[in-house]
């Protein structure tokens, strides 16, 4: 069995991978965290006991602790989650975004590098680091462009995207300078159990179900493609299993929609599953003072993963939509877990003044 140094393990998407691959039990795991206030340990409260699961707080910034933790664990892959990852964030306060995204990254590498280096020469061979990346970085896209490739330029506009831009670059660089094996996958927007309730499908089906306002931005025609997260997960293992040493992939959920119409459908599921005598839970829906630089749409051409790996999404919009909002409906304690005053606080802050 494989061990994997999975850094923000207990973030949304990599949380949901940890739980994966030990439920799955293909990877002991090692999860360094630096548990900021999108992390969540009581996520993984299922493993607290598990002997092939390990937790650390820490930083990858800390290029003694993470040296300390490859040089104990001798990890077989390396699997980078780690990352600021809201827009809205980076746009108040970008430079939590450079240092995490760009500086972190950074020494994270140097660091494996230097662990790389000093391995014998057949697991030079079976090493791996796995970057999780963004679609972000490729830009905006007009109503009839063709989705994202991995060809496609880079063209980042806001302080999120170009620090995942720069942190892309540097993987991009270790390999072809260092010959460090690195893995690159570019996704589109996650859901799924688990998520931090600042994002527009959590943020709306618990917003929808207090019959506070359903917040969108701008004329709500903002375009999306939607990957659910265990889709996304099962991805990422094939990547790091098949994909070739230097390669980006792009992950997708080849589901395209609006902004608007992602609130419509969540509305009207939950007037099926939660239904309230008085309240139609569409008369919510608000529009809102669109931030600043809003991408208008995103796409992801998903044929060189789907053709050279042989992944593909197994759940498409709707499916994936319902399990989401049954599980939120079945997990208010996890909720209220992480509702504290610091969410409190941000939402008066991005939402109030619009």
């Amino acid at each position: 069995m494989q061990t994997l140094l999975v850094t923000g393990g207990a973030g949304f998407i990599g949380a949901n991978f940890v739980l994966q691959a030990r439920k799955a039990q293909w990877a002991n795991i090692v999860n360094l965290d630096k548990l900021t206030y999108a992390s969540n340990l009581q996520t993984l409260a299922e493993l607290q006991d598990d002997p092939n699961y390990c937790f650390i707080q820490g930083d990858i910034s800390n290029f003694e602790l993470v040296s300390y933790l490859l040089a104990q664990y001798q990890p077989d892959a390396v699997i980078n989650f780690a990352a600021e990852s809201h827009v809205d964030r980076s746009i108040f306060n970008p430079q939590d975004f450079i240092q995490t995204n760009i500086v972190g990254t950074f020494q994270f590498l140097e660091a494996n590098r230097a662990y790389w280096q000093k391995l014998t020469p057949q697991r030079q061979q079976q090493f791996r680091f796995l970057h999780v990346s963004t679609d972000e970085v490729y830009g905006s896209l007009n109503p009839n462009d063709p989705p994202f490739k991995e060809d496609t330029p880079y063209a980042p506009n806001s302080p999120y995207a170009a620090s995942k831009a720069g942190a892309d670059h540097l993987v991009r660089a270790y390999h072809h300078t260092y010959t460090l094996p690195t893995l690159t996958t570019n996704c589109s927007n996650n859901y799924g159990p688990f998520q931090f309730p600042e994002k527009l499908i959590p943020l709306t089906i618990l917003n929808a179900l207090d019959g506070k306002p359903l917040p969108i931005y701008g004329d709500g025609q903002n375009i999306r493609d939607w990957l659910y997260v265990s889709d996304h997960c099962d991805a990422l293992r094939v990547v790091l299993r098949e994909g070739c040493i230097g390669e980006t992939y792009n992950i997708g959920g080849t589901n395209e929609q609006t902004n608007l119409a992602v609130v419509e459908r969540i509305c009207a599921i939950l007037d099926e599953l939660a239904p309230k005598s008085d309240l139609n839970y569409s008369s919510l829906i608000t529009f809102i003072k669109d931030r600043p630089g809003h991408d208008r749409r995103y796409a992801i051409d998903c044929n060189k993963i789907n053709q050279n790996l042989g992944w593909q999404p197994k759940e498409n919009f709707e499916s994936g939509l319902l399990k989401t909002i049954q599980w939120y409906l079945n997990n208010s304690a996890w909720v209220d877990y992480v509702r504290t005053g610091a969410y409190q606080n941000w939402m008066k802050q991005n939402y109030e003044q619009r």
